[in-house]
């Protein structure tokens, strides 16, 4: 497992990458990054989504977990960049329970990448495990002009 970190406006992110692909990030900065190609293509990427001139991040991800978090990561990784979804939306497309989609949301192993960020309640803004909570959030939102749902 090999670890690095790339400095943005909503904190530092850390990027773990296994067997050929990523299969975490979350806040937190390494105190000895590792380097490989995918780690430099990841943090170049993501360093472009934090600049403003990424929609679309193009890696090889892994969720590691159930079949209905691998589902739910999916939908989600599906959410266009400035655009969101409900939580009820993702559960009527899967066919389960709209608590078993957000439980799995805040499960997400790799924040921003796969963005539950674009995941809101059926009344508007709801929670998100990332470090900052739902300011963090907002901030997300804010930088792919999806805030306009938050006013």
């Amino acid at each position: 497992m090999k670890r690095t970190h790339v400095p943005t406006r909503f904190g530092d992110l850390t990027l773990t990458e296994q067997d050929g692909a990523i299969t975490a990030s979350g806040w937190g900065a390494v105190s000895q990054p590792d380097h490989s190609d995918l780690l430099a293509e990841a943090a170049r990427q993501l360093a472009a989504y934090n600049a403003g001139k990424l929609e679309v991040f193009d890696l090889p991800l892994r969720v590691a977990g159930s079949d209905l978090q691998r589902r739910v990561c999916a939908a989600i990784a599906a959410i266009p960049f400035g655009h969101t979804r409900t939580y009820g939306e993702i559960a009527r497309d899967l066919g389960v329970p709209a608590q078993a989609v957000g439980q799995a949301c805040g499960g997400n192993p790799i924040p921003v990448i796969i963005p539950c960020h674009r995941v809101m309640g059926a009344r508007g803004l709801t929670g998100f495990s990332g470090r900052g909570g739902v300011e963090t959030k907002v901030a997300l939102l804010r930088h792919e002009g999806a805030a306009g749902l938050l006013i």
